[in-house]
C-alpha cells in the first residue's frame, strides 16, 4: 500500500463542509469518489482538518492509502478529470507511511477577507465580507495583538464546538489592507476551534467600526462566554491558507 499525500484547492460555496456527512455534500466525498472511480477502491481519506459549509481552502493537505499502481502524474490527471470545476488536486505525492495529514500539522494558516467599501463588490461576493462602514486598521491591529500567544479561546469557539481543551497557541495575527479595498487577515496558530477565526474576525469588526474598544478582546478572553464575543464573520471570506509540517 502507499500513502499518497495531496495539496487540494476548492471553492467551498456548494458545499457542507469538508466532512463527509450523511446526505450532504461536501468536498471529502467527492474526493473519495473521485479517486475511487481511478483506482477501484474504497478510499478514506484524511484531511488537516475541517472546514465548515462554504468557507474555501488554497491548500488543504490531505492523504489517502491505495493499493494502485498508477503512478502519481497519472494519478494526479485522472483525479482533475472526475472532480467538479470547484475543486482541484494540485499536488499528489507518495509520503511516508505513517504520515497521517491530520496528526502531523504542526500549525495552520487562515486567511480572512474583508472587502471594505461603501458599494458592494460583483466579483468578491463569493470571496469576502462585505462591510460598508469605514474600519479603523490601527484600531484591529492594536486588538488582533491581544490574541496572540496560549490562551483558553472558549468565547471564540461555537456553542456547539464538543472539545473540552478550548486553549490554543495564535502565534501570527496580521491585518493588510490592498488598494482593491480588501482587508486581508492572517492567523496561525497550532489549532483552532470550531468558528475561532470568524468570531475573532466578528470583534475585529466591531472594534474597527468604533463600536468596541480594542482591549475588549482581553476581557472577553477572560470570561470565557462565546456571548461576549459578538458576531460571527460569514464563511464565504475564510480561506485555509496554509498547513505546516
Amino acid at each position: 500500500m502507499r500513502n499518497l499525500k495531496m495539496i487540494v484547492e476548492y471553492d467551498g460555496t456548494q458545499y457542507h463542509g469538508w466532512q463527509r456527512q450523511h446526505g450532504q455534500m461536501t468536498i471529502q466525498q467527492v474526493l473519495e469518489e473521485s479517486i475511487g472511480v481511478i483506482t477501484q477502491e474504497n478510499i478514506t481519506i484524511t484531511g488537516s482538518g475541517r472546514t465548515d459549509a462554504g468557507v474555501h481552502a488554497l491548500n488543504q493537505v490531505a492523504n489517502f492509502k491505495t493499493g494502485s499502481k498508477i503512478n502519481e502524474r497519472n494519478l494526479l490527471k485522472g483525479i482533475n478529470s472526475l472532480l467538479p470545476q470547484d475543486i482541484v488536486v494540485k499536488l499528489l505525492m507518495e509520503e511516508k507511511e505513517d504520515f497521517n495529514a491530520r496528526y502531523h500539522a504542526r500549525s495552520k494558516v487562515y486567511l480572512y477577507q474583508i472587502f471594505n467599501e461603501n458599494v458592494r463588490s460583483a466579483l468578491h461576493r463569493r470571496y469576502a465580507w462585505w462591510v460598508y462602514s469605514p474600519l479603523s486598521i490601527d484600531r484591529m491591529m492594536e486588538a488582533a495583538v491581544l490574541f496572540t500567544g496560549p490562551h483558553d479561546f472558549s468565547s471564540f469557539c461555537a456553542a456547539n464546538c464538543g472539545l473540552t481543551n478550548h486553549i490554543r497557541t495564535v502565534k501570527k495575527f496580521e491585518i493588510v489592507r490592498d488598494r482593491r479595498g480588501l482587508l486581508k487577515i492572517d492567523v496561525e496558530a497550532d489549532g483552532f476551534l470550531k468558528y475561532m477565526v470568524r468570531n475573532m474576525v466578528g470583534m475585529l469588526v466591531e472594534i474597527g467600526k468604533g463600536n468596541r474598544f480594542p482591549n475588549d478582546v482581553t476581557a472577553v478572553i477572560e470570561a470565557k462566554d462565546r456571548r461576549r464575543a459578538g458576531v460571527t464573520a460569514p464563511a464565504q471570506g475564510l480561506f485555509l491558507k496554509e498547513v505546516r509540517y
